[in-house]
């Protein structure tokens, strides 16, 4: 149970919207719907939902959910050999459910990860026992850091600068440059290096419209390599547009209702 704290301006909005139901319904027995619209439409106005909610990313974890017809387990893991020990053990443990079966042996293999592939068999035929194993960060939410009231462009303007964006390409083996995308001044250079014996990914900052750079000259960047974040500065989701969703559900669906009572 959660206790609002009216010394906070949420908590006091939250404590005063519940005051205004009450009163609502003291007066009229229910919710009218048109009157909990109006009073939610105008509780939700005192909200400022435009600016995002920083998210600072603290690492990534190992997710492993494991699934059949008595439980639904996940658990957190630090490496993916941990958690795929963690799912053989338990496989091991429940190899009399799969013995005797075609291409079973008798003993579960040594060997984790085909021991584990032996119990599951093929994705498409697991039928009610089924695992994932998967890789994802691990966020905090932080007080936003834009300096200067900064806010980064909406989607017209990422929509123009994404439909624009530029691709560089080397003229050949002898050119001393190297392949880049460009976009929004922002360049960012994928190659491979012989000498570091690495797929080699690097941004240059340097040319990046004003659009993007806050008021101390950083840039808000957030990187991803398959599933993980491997780094993250000044970004953060934008919940405003999902609370404006739900919103005009809501308002749709009283509105049907008042239609079907007669309102």
């Amino acid at each position: 149970m959660i206790t609002p704290d009216p010394a906070t301006p949420a908590g006091e909005a939250v404590i005063d919207l519940y005051e205004q139901m009450c009163k609502l319904k003291e007066r009229t027995d229910y919710w009218p719907g048109a009157d909990t619209v109006n009073i939610l439409g105008e509780w939700l106005a005192r909200f400022d939902f435009t600016h995002p909610v920083a998210f600072t990313v603290a690492g990534s974890a190992w997710v492993l959910r494991r699934q059949d017809r008595h439980e639904d387990a996940v658990t957190l893991w630090a490496d993916e050999d941990s958690a795929l020990a963690c799912l053989a053990q338990h496989v091991r443990s429940s190899w009399d459910d799969v013995r005797g079966d075609d291409g079973i042996p008798t003993r579960p293999p040594l060997d984790d990860r085909t021991a584990v592939d032996l119990y599951y068999g093929p994705k498409g035929e697991r039928g009610d026992k089924d695992y994932w194993l998967y890789v994802d960060d691990i966020s905090r939410s932080s007080p936003p850091t834009a300096p200067y009231g900064f806010r980064f462009p909406g989607e017209e303007f990422c929509a123009t600068a994404n439909s624009t964006a530029v691709f560089h390409p080397m003229t050949g083996p002898d050119d001393d440059g190297l392949p880049c995308i460009e976009v929004g001044g922002v360049l960012v250079f994928a190659y491979l290096d012989a000498d570091l014996q690495a797929v080699r990914v690097s941004v240059d900052l340097d040319t990046t419209v004003e659009q993007l750079a806050r008021g101390d000259s950083t840039v808000p960047v957030h990187v991803e390599v398959g599933n993980a974040t491997v780094f993250s500065a000044g970004a953060g989701p934008v919940p405003g547009k999902a609370w404006s969703r739900r919103l005009r559900r809501m308002v749709r669906r009283v509105r049907w209702m008042r239609w079907r009572r007669g309102d």
